[in-house]
């Protein structure tokens, strides 16, 4: 397009505008009830203006694209017969600059649409499953290209020894953390939350470990038990995001070593854990608004 590089930086700041536009639409649309953390603050508000994913969207590089196509694909998935446009160009993003990425939300979308609530035509269905599984089929040799594993004839040793070579390299910096004797459970710890103010690699560290932190508080908020029951009853949109969210999680954990690179990567997924905490929350308070309705309307019948 003959731009020249501020032009550029201008033109990813817009994708990443973007992005955010389709993030506010996915979550506004699933989830009409405002929710109140931290006794004052908005939630949606204050997820929509994380500082660490803002400066990993606003700048020339995969993150404003790949955030672009991973918002518009959430917020199509509603829709896929009306939005199919949208859909289908969400996923090309996703599947041209990241496959693996594409990999997870595709296998997320499928396992959302056969164990959601809702009751969805089977044309709907068909209509995701061909979309989907057919779209996995035709790539499948791209997406295991990305790690040298096509033509493997033993997937799981072969990716063992990407992962430990690629987690060696990215350990090798100022911000490097050794990972691989890490048990599954910190490692995931160290992918969401870290770094925290222990382990701050600079100034930009230390203010990312702010946003970390409460990304840990909102965390906890679903760890209670209900959350189990929560998700099994759940809708198609929550079970996707929070297939994606640990699909993508369980396999960075593998060969990320470096907190630059982790601070980065993580503003892909994050926001799928942040709309299942979300809904989480507005479901509790929908539950509790009707209960106390139902009490009203007793109570004015027994008078």
């Amino acid at each position: 397009m003959n731009f020249n590089y501020e032009m550029m930086m201008v033109f990813y700041a817009w994708l990443g505008y973007l992005g955010f536009l389709y993030a506010y639409l996915f979550f506004r649309e699933n989830i009409p009830l405002k929710i109140k953390v931290f006794k004052k603050f908005d939630l949606l508000t204050l997820i929509l203006f994380f500082p660490n994913m803002h400066f990993w969207t606003s700048s020339l590089g995969k993150g404003a694209p790949i955030f672009l196509g991973l918002m518009m694909f959430a917020y199509a998935i509603k829709n896929p017969k009306g939005r199919l446009i949208t859909l289908i160009i969400g996923s090309l993003i996703i599947y041209f600059i990241r496959p693996h990425v594409f990999l997870f939300v595709a296998v997320g979308t499928v396992l959302g649409y056969m164990t959601g609530k809702e009751k969805i035509s089977l044309g709907k269905k068909l209509l995701i499953y061909v979309i989907m599984i057919g779209g996995l089929i035709l790539v499948q040799d791209q997406i295991l290209g990305i790690a040298g594993l096509d033509g493997s004839e033993d997937l799981v040793s072969d990716f063992e020894n990407f992962s430990d070579d690629r987690s060696a390299s990215l350990g090798n910096s100022g911000s490097g953390v050794d990972m691989s004797s890490y048990p599954l459970p910190l490692k995931l710890f160290t992918f969401w939350f870290r770094p925290l103010f222990f382990d701050a690699p600079g100034l930009l560290g230390l203010i990312t470990s702010v946003e970390n932190l409460i990304y840990l508080l909102l965390f906890i908020k679903i760890l209670k038990k209900d959350f189990i029951s929560f998700i099994k009853s759940s809708t198609v949109v929550v079970k996707m995001s929070l297939v994606v969210f640990f699909l993508s999680s369980f396999a960075m954990t593998f060969i990320m070593s470096n907190l630059g690179i982790i601070m980065r990567q993580k503003s892909m997924v994050m926001y799928f854990l942040f709309f299942v905490i979300y809904y989480y929350l507005a479901q509790k308070k929908y539950d509790k608004i009707i209960k106390i309705k139902k009490l009203r309307e007793f109570q004015s019948v027994t008078q």
